[in-house]
Formats: C-alpha cells, structure tokens, sequence
C-alpha cells in the first residue's frame, strides 16, 4: 500500500517562505502524476501545482510556489515563497499512477498570519 507524508508545515509570517514535503514510500517513479492541493474548511479542495514523470510542471497559482520532486529521495516538494494570509490552508499531497488511481496524504497545516 502506498503511502504519502507531508511534511514542513506551520505558522509563518506575511512575506515568508516554507517549503513542503511528500515522502513516498515507494518508488515515485511509478506515479504518472504527482500534485499538491489545498483546502480551507468550507471549500472545495484546489490544485496547487503538478508534475508529471515526465517533468511537465502545471500551476494553480503562478510566481510564488514552485513544484519540484527528486525520484533518490521518492519526495515532492513546493517551495512557497512570499506568503499570504489567503495561502493558509491544510496542504495535501496526491499522487496517481498511469491507471488512474490515486493516493492522498494526511495534509499539513500551512497558517500564514502575524
């Protein structure tokens, strides 16, 4: 069974920066696509960014985060930067593979205030 942690969430101040993590516990190279979404309580989940095996980056939101993974280290990450208040949210994970299906992290707490 696949699993997916996040990791690096936490309470920054407008402006700042974090970077999250999703360590895989297996190969991600058997995900067709991997992606991060954030949800406020009340809302519908929204996609971040995704990448695929290939590399192809897609963003949600543009300028500020940025979607990377290393396949040594089977973890994705977002390097978010200049936060804002807006940003804050639970942050998940989700990879699929080439058969569509899907996994999910737990989420991390992502609370961006001063």
């Amino acid at each position: 069974q696949v699993q997916l942690v996040e990791s690096g969430g936490g309470l920054v101040e407008p402006g700042g920066s974090l970077r999250l993590s999703c360590a895989a516990s297996g190969s991600i190279g058997s995900f067709a696509v991997m992606a991060w979404y954030r949800q406020v309580p009340g809302k519908e989940r929204e996609l971040v960014a995704s990448i695929t095996r290939g590399g192809s980056i897609y963003y949600g939101y543009l300028g500020r985060f940025t979607i990377s993974r290393d396949n040594a280290k089977n973890t994705m990450y977002l390097q978010m930067n200049n936060l804002k208040p807006d940003d804050t949210a639970v942050y998940y994970c989700e990879a699929s593979k080439f058969d569509n299906t899907a996994y999910w992290g737990q989420g991390t707490q992502v609370t961006v205030s001063s």
